[in-house]
């Protein structure tokens, strides 16, 4: 089945549907969001993409991240993901939004007006294979380490991300 991303201007308004993998070739922006997810230590759980992924494969990345169908809100489609990739619901709050552009290898970009989620979740996963390789927790000072020894090891957009987030909190 065809995956169609929500193509916008800065403004967020649409301007039309486009397949996903030519929007990533393109580097058109279009709508994305994504989830940071705590536990009860304060620790970030990460999600290693699965193999199969058609980018970024067995890289680590923040608990989501995806692109809001166009009758979906940014909440629905993220609280969706989260269902669809780690197989569990959580209460999530809106925190910012920001624009970016992320070179993702193989030709393909990120161009994503980008919508940051955080929640809380401490209880058991049903991982998606097909989506997720596996899940950790980890804390942002490790996180930074990791990151800084290892960064291939870790998704563009999760890293421009992080940044990001870190300006906010």
């Amino acid at each position: 089945m065809e995956e169609f991303v929500v193509l916008v201007n800065p403004q967020d308004e649409v301007l039309g549907l486009m397949e996903k993998q030519q929007a990533h070739i393109n580097g058109l922006l279009h709508r994305a969001f994504s989830v940071f997810l705590f536990n009860q230590n304060g620790e970030m759980l990460l999600q290693k993409r699965a193999a199969e992924k058609y980018h970024s494969p067995h890289q680590w990345t923040n608990a989501v991240c995806s692109h809001p169908r166009i009758e979906e809100t940014y909440l629905e489609a993220a609280k969706r993901r989260l269902n669809e990739e780690l197989g569990i619901d959580a209460e999530l709050s809106e925190k910012f939004n920001f624009i970016y552009k992320a070179d993702v290898g193989g030709g393909l970009w990120e161009h994503e007006l980008d919508h940051v989620f955080t929640g809380t979740y401490h209880s058991e996963f049903n991982l998606n294979k097909d989506e997720v390789a596996e899940v950790r927790y980890i804390s942002l000072e490790n996180l930074n380490k990791e990151i800084s020894e290892h960064p291939e090891q870790f998704t563009e957009w999760f890293k421009i991300i992080l940044e990001e987030y870190k300006h906010h909190f």
